[in-house]
């Protein structure tokens, strides 16, 4: 069960342990982020092995992985509630990495696709119960700068995938990236159980001399039923969702991330379709560009918005606003490069202002909530994230692919996108599916001429990089609704912090 939490006199937790607690938490975010991007690196050759649409990896990288990730993360969110969350942890990192490395057994796309879905069920028990361990760890004024380290695990997880999945896929097959990037999971998973302690809850609120206090009661958990825990995500979902700043920010996020997740599921493919790449260059470019920057915009994210937070909360609004207004044309800009060097280096500068968002946006969401409800918080945000932008995201951007590659194909030339968009829905070919007949898979057969294997191509390359600049122009929206979140985010933060200084008086 929870920890019997000691009087904080008893307690210290030195910095230097702190820092050591947020690394290791960050290392199995990033085995997660590595494990749920791997189909994106290796899609194309299971697409060819096993002759799959690109919907089918949509699929497989989104809406497969989010169906029980989304669903699962409100349960275990709940459980950490009352339960120790290093051990959830602990037992979720062997589960997700043993069954990613059993997707290199599998045969057939309905294997993936199951296995894919326990995936997502175990990567659930990761994020919620490690927000609310750094929650308890580092007072409100340090949250997002902790928070946006622990979320560089995604870009360091993507690297990882992605440098070594690609070279493993490239010199032993998909199967085998499969096996090797999900296995150090069960290592971190032993080192996160030996190494990490349960602190009490709300430990770092700041205590406030003359602060209306509540009854220490509303510090404990109240007896387990069905009404109390609806009752508990009902007051989560009204701090999330029914409060005008926090509301935007939660909108933002989940915008943000349906064009991530939907636009980088298919970046490694389009290097291979557009420039003709193999899969150990794909998966080393993609992994620095969507890495390095990526990891350096998160860390600068939290940094910069608890700097300027001290000024006013509303720049933990206006700095991913700033962010993803910069990214946005920068990312449409390296999709229009006619060569795969100019397209990763400048894919290496969005990175950095896009991913700003991260780190505020989790800090503000733990800020808002009670100690006892922040593993719920971050469960129901990610809830969001997955059904919303890793479910759709990667579906909407290969949907749109296999459209734009029917119009393509059947009408070859240069189209501009607008003009492609406009004759995919004009043009009656798309109901036909001439190109899935003409290219299974995206390929012509080997029987087939030079000709009609050169259509094949040429069709596939040109529709994803206009499916994905189709799902880059949502970044837009996402910018607007961090612009609005802005407007009335200072007094919503300064009551919530009134509230749990309260609570921690009350301890």
């Amino acid at each position: 069960m929870d920890e019997q939490p000691p009087d904080r006199a008893d307690t210290s937790y030195p910095l230097a342990y702190k820092r050591r607690v947020v690394l290791l938490l960050m290392l199995a975010y990033a085995l997660n982020a590595s494990d749920r991007s791997i189909v994106s690196i290796i899609g194309q050759a299971m697409k060819v092995d096993l002759r799959l649409s690109d919907t089918d990896l949509g699929l497989l990288g989104g809406s497969a992985f989010a169906l029980l990730y989304a669903f699962s993360g409100i349960p275990v969110a709940r459980l950490a509630e009352r339960c120790n969350r290093v051990t959830i942890i602990s037992i979720a990192l062997v589960v997700w990495s043993g069954l990613t490395a059993l997707c290199g057994a599998a045969t057939s796309f309905m294997q993936l696709l199951l296995l894919r879905v326990g995936v997502g069920a175990g990567e659930a028990a990761c994020s919620p119960p490690a927000h609310s361990l750094i929650s308890d760890y580092f007072e409100p004024k340090r949250r997002a700068t902790a928070l946006s380290v622990y979320s560089t695990g995604i870009s360091l997880g993507y690297l990882f995938g992605a440098a070594l999945g690609g070279y493993v896929a490239h010199r032993f097959g998909w199967r085998s990236a499969c096996v090797v990037v999900g296995l150090p999971g069960i290592l971190v998973a032993v080192l996160v159980k030996l190494l990490i302690r349960e602190p009490p809850r709300g430990y770092s609120e700041p205590r406030v001399p003359g602060a209306a206090t509540r009854p220490a009661a509303t510090l404990t958990v109240r007896p387990f039923s069905l009404w109390t825990e609806f009752t508990e995500l009902g007051a989560v979902a009204r701090a999330l969702l029914l409060r005008w700043p926090v509301a935007n920010m939660v909108l933002g996020v989940v915008l943000a991330s349906f064009a991530s997740y939907g636009s980088w599921a298919f970046v490694p493919p389009y290097f291979r379709r557009e420039f003709g790449l193999d899969l150990a260059t794909i998966g080393l470019v993609s992994g620095l560009a969507g890495g390095v920057s990526v990891g350096l915009g998160t860390l600068a994210g939290g940094t910069i918005a608890d700097y300027l937070g001290r000024r006013s909360p509303r720049w933990y609004a206006l700095v991913p606003a700033v962010g993803l207004a910069i990214a946005t044309p920068l990312y449409v800009l390296a999709f229009l490069q006619t060569s795969w060097q100019s397209t990763a280096l400048i894919l290496a500068i969005p990175g950095f202002f896009h991913y700003t968002y991260l780190g505020p946006t989790f800090g503000v969401v733990q800020n808002v909530v009670e100690p006892r409800r922040r593993a719920t918080a971050t469960a129901l945000l990610f809830m969001l994230l997955n059904v919303l932008a890793l479910g759709c995201g990667p579906v909407f951007t290969g949907w749109a692919i296999d459209r734009f590659a029917e119009f393509d194909f059947s009408h070859p030339g240069l189209h501009s996108l607008f003009a492609a968009i406009a004759g995919s829905v004009e043009h009656g070919d798309l109901a036909r599916g001439s190109f899935q007949r003409a290219c299974p898979g995206g390929q012509a057969p080997a029987a087939a001429i030079a000709g009609a294997k050169l259509a094949c191509e040429q069709a596939l390359a040109t529709a994803s990089r206009q499916g994905i600049l189709v799902t880059l122009v949502v970044y837009a929206w996402a910018s607007l609704h961090y612009l609005l979140g802005a407007f009335g985010l200072a007094s919503e933060m300064s009551a919530a912090a009134l509230r749990n200084a309260a609570l921690a008086e009350a301890r």
